[in-house]
């Protein structure tokens, strides 16, 4: 957890004497949490509001497949209240906290209000949980360190609408800051993070027991011979690697490993976004080289970077030696996207190693230069699809309540971020996403009935509905296409299906799909 100083008062030199090679022991975390607390109200009340403008500067929060949650919380609604044939809620208890959170809330308040406020704690738990955790790696609140999480906390994963994923994260970046710098029972309060970060996503789960584990031996284990126990974990990243493919089909980015070492989540909306992106690399590089020199000869400062880097190393093996996409047997849908998604944890490691640096006004200064430049672009691009959201609202509203409506819109050219999920929020409340992939992976809680009116359930028919190959039925009438129908890939149209064509017959199709 944050501390509010760097360490206890100085220790006699009696007690120095005894202790040469022991570094100072911190203050208990939860102490020092309630001190940061106490200490800093204006500064945390200050830096959250800012923190949380990218979530209220347009109409709707663009953030991919946040879009398909909400949506799907309206027809969880509709299931509840029994006007959602073919359609039910499953048992499970993970990969969900963010909808329920959602569907409750927006029982009590709408939908709309409810999204924004579920994200914004989504946002608040991730960014102070990433800050939590740089602080305890620092021994002190690093708050030169600040833009260079902001932008991370609205990255890749998060412009991507993995939600329940970055949920968990956030949780798992607390418990690990109470597991660095925790005390005796305070260590134990991480099992009450652990349900919820279960609930929230499995691959939270394992990032809190796997390092947690790793620092609490590492607690134990003398440094001289800790190189032994990064060289098991890194055995086990690689014996997991082989297990995996050689039980599961697996499928692997086409992307170099090495574009994805935590900077990468900066690349979102198109080839500009390599500005920040080799900009904060850039400066990483420099700040860390000119820390080395600078404090040189000084004691233990080899030993204040060696943990963080050892948890970025074996961030980055894990990322780089595990598949993108693992077909489980028990799910239509393969998980994919795994690689891209966990660099959230490289970066927040790699923010690690800048929080042990000594605090200089250029830190901050290098750091905010980048960080507005992301976010200058971030407005813009996602100001773009806001735009064509409200479009999509204005057709839907033209037609029949229950109408069945298809999509097929494609990312912007260099985008990493899709943006086809607009349409299924533009339905809420009037029309119905035909090819809303969510029930059909049989990985969230709303499940579909073969020959339901609402929503296709089979993932392939749904795969086939949003990439434009789908041969409509007369069954599946009356039902409308929205498209891009100009080279801007912004602008929109809409028109009604026939039986017997093909849904992307018109409209924009990339070369390479």
């Amino acid at each position: 957890m944050p501390s509010a100083t760097e360490d206890h008062p100085p220790i006699s030199t009696g007690q120095q004497q005894q202790r040469p090679a022991r570094q100072r022991p911190a203050a208990p975390a939860l102490a020092s949490a309630a001190r940061f607390l106490k200490d800093y109200p204006v500064r945390i009340l200050a830096t959250s509001a800012a923190v949380l403008t990218p979530c209220f500067w347009h109409r709707h929060i663009e953030a991919g497949d946040l879009a398909s949650h909400t949506y799907n919380a309206w027809l969880a609604e509709l299931i509840g209240r029994g006007q959602a044939p073919g359609l039910h809620l499953a048992r499970q208890w993970n990969n969900i906290l963010f909808d329920v959170t959602l569907s409750s809330l927006g029982n009590l308040v709408g939908l709309r209000v409810a999204e924004k406020v579920t994200v914004a704690t989504a946002v608040l738990i991730f960014f102070w949980g990433a800050f939590a955790l740089i602080s305890a790696a620092a021994r002190r609140p690093s708050w030169f360190v600040l833009p260079c999480l902001a932008i991370f906390a609205y990255g890749w994963t998060f412009e991507m609408g993995f939600l329940n994923f970055y949920l968990a994260l956030g949780l798992s970046f607390f418990g690990l800051a109470l597991l660095w710098r925790g005390h005796g029972w305070e260590r134990a309060l991480v099992a009450a993070l652990a349900p919820l970060t279960w609930m929230a996503h499995p691959l939270g789960m394992a990032l809190l027991l796997g390092v947690g584990a790793y620092l609490v031996v590492s607690r134990i284990v003398p440094a001289r011979f800790q190189a032994y126990m990064t060289a098991g974990a890194a055995m086990l990243l690689l014996a997991s690697r082989f297990y995996i493919t050689a039980h599961y089909p697996v499928r692997w980015s086409l992307t170099p490993a090495i574009f994805f070492n935590g900077a990468d989540q900066l690349w979102l909306y198109g080839a500009r976004y390599q500005i920040p992106l080799f900009s904060l690399l850039a400066l990483f590089a420099v700040f860390l080289l000119a820390d080395l020199m600078s404090r040189r000869g000084t004691p233990g400062l080899l030993a204040s970077y060696s943990l963080p880097l050892q948890l970025y190393g074996l961030s980055l093996l894990a990322v780089w030696s595990l598949p993108s996409g693992i077909h489980l047997p028990q799910y239509p849908a393969p998980l994919n996207l795994l690689t891209e998604r966990l660099t959230s944890i490289c970066a927040v490691f790699a923010c690690c190693l800048l929080g042990v640096m000594k605090p200089r006004k250029r830190h901050l200064l290098g750091l905010s230069v980048v960080a507005a430049t992301f976010f200058v672009f971030l407005y813009q691009d996602t100001g773009k699809v806001d735009r064509m959201e409200t479009d999509v609202e204005r057709y839907v509203s033209t037609l029949p309540p229950g109408q069945r409506v298809a999509s097929t819109i494609w990312t912007f050219l260099g985008s990493r971020v899709f943006i086809m999920h607009i349409v299924d929020r533009a339905c809420i409340g009037h029309a119905f996403s035909y090819s809303n992939y969510e029930p059909s992976t049989q990985q969230f809680r709303v499940r579909a009935a073969p020959g339901n009116p609402i929503v296709v359930a089979n993932f392939a028919t749904a795969d086939t509905l949003q990439t434009g190959r789908y041969v409509v039925r007369p069954q599946d009438l009356p039902m409308a296409q929205i498209y891009q129908c100009d080279l801007s890939l912004t602008r929109l149209c809409m028109r009604q299906l026939t039986a017997g064509e093909v849904n992307g017959r018109y409209g924009v199709q990339p070369v390479i799909r």
